[in-house]
């Protein structure tokens, strides 16, 4: 059961082990080794929104940095079976975003919410934007009518996401985001001053050169990569999409405090 008020940082850990955000999570050895190789080979659909070129064409060099900013296993020869996310890692991750969710406060910045993965994390970023909005920060409003391949780019509670079929959709797209900040372009308005999301979201913020902090699972390499080029600002380790999404309570009350927003 979620965690009441606010946690310490040792109960934070403990809860996200317990339920399974970090620690030993669901996603398996294979995949994530699956999906750093397909970053690897160039497939777009694992680069988030990002231009990577030709710098991660090296698997064991995205082994490396999953290893260092996530905690997965660092053996390349560890292929198949239980990999893990480090919930220190995560916790470090999240004081590092509180830091520049307060900058935004302090300074009643723009900020634009999105999500990827409505099925986990949308009422983690409406909470944030429900913060922020209390703290003098303006909730940037997307131009309407915007749409990709995928679907209709909309705003629900404050937060972007695609919709599909009458369903919010799962996407690790970038183009949602390019609609949006092209959409604000062409009418004139000012770009946000922070993007706080997830996925192709976060990714083609930071690259078209937007201050983006975000989460990303063991087996989404591609914002870790971006963090560690300097693209993205922060990329917290977790798996985004638990059993339920009430067990990110806790992490969200704790990033929230840490912020000043609480």
């Amino acid at each position: 059961m979620p965690i009441p008020g606010t946690p310490s940082r040792a109960e934070l850990v403990d809860h996200l082990v317990k339920t399974r955000i970090a620690g030993a999570v669901a996603t398996p050895r294979e995949n994530n080794l699956s999906h750093y190789r397909q970053l690897a080979n160039g497939n777009r659909h694992y680069w988030f929104g990002l231009e990577l070129g030709d710098r991660w064409s090296d698997e064991q060099d995205v082994l490396a940095v999953m290893a260092e900013r996530v905690g997965v296993n660092d053996d390349p020869e560890y292929r198949y079976g239980q990999d893990t996310i480090d919930p220190e890692l995560t916790v470090d991750g999240l004081e590092r975003m509180a830091g520049r969710l307060r900058k935004a406060a302090e300074d009643r910045q723009r900020v634009l919410l999105a999500t990827g993965h409505p099925g986990g994390l949308l009422d983690v970023h409406r909470a944030t934007a429900a913060a922020l909005r209390k703290a003098g920060c303006e909730i940037v409003v997307i131009p309407e009518g915007l749409q990709t391949d995928e679907g209709y780019v909309w705003q629900l509670a404050d937060v972007a996401v695609l919709e599909h079929g009458a369903s919010l959709w799962h996407t690790h797209s970038g183009e949602p985001m390019k609609a949006i900040l092209t959409g604000l372009e062409h009418a004139g308005r000012p770009l946000p001053d922070l993007v706080v999301a997830d996925h192709g979201w976060a990714g083609y913020a930071g690259q078209h050169g937007v201050d983006s902090v975000g989460y990303a699972d063991s087996n989404d390499p591609a914002l870790f990569v971006a963090e560690s080029e300097g693209t993205v600002q922060v990329t917290v380790p977790l798996d985004d999409h638990v059993k339920s999404p009430r067990h990110y309570d806790p992490m969200t009350a704790y990033l929230l405090a840490q912020a000043g927003l609480a």
